[in-house]
């Protein structure tokens, strides 16, 4: 089963939902906010992605930018980010959606229809 993390009041989660609903795909939302994915979860994640840590992170958000993660997500370890993402799901980019071997970050429709379909 698919987890889709998402949070309720973003335009792009549902997007995402809306594509996944009409092309019959099955998966389990999951709010972002409440309950954001576990340490070991994350860490999961990032293995099964080629993509840099950055492009898991919510890069546009306040509590990126109040934290002042720009200047530090190159030099933090995998460890170091899934400690931090598992305490506030807002570092994440959304929607995130996993399932037992792939993982994406936000929505493109292109991505989805390659990943998801």
């Amino acid at each position: 089963m698919k987890k889709f993390y998402c949070y309720s009041k973003c335009s792009t989660c549902k997007k995402a939902k809306k594509w996944l609903d009409e092309h019959q795909v099955a998966y389990e939302a999951i709010d972002l906010v409440e309950t954001p994915p576990t340490r070991a979860e994350l860490l999961e994640f990032f293995a099964k992605s080629s993509r840099p840590l950055r492009y898991f992170f919510n890069t546009s958000g306040q509590d990126y930018r109040r934290l002042g993660l720009k200047d530090q997500v190159a030099t933090l370890t995998k460890e170091e980010a899934a400690q931090m993402m598992s305490e506030n799901g807002k570092l994440i980019k959304r929607p995130l959606l996993v399932d037992d071997h792939q993982v994406t970050c936000g929505f493109k429709p292109e991505v989805y229809e390659q990943t998801w379909h």
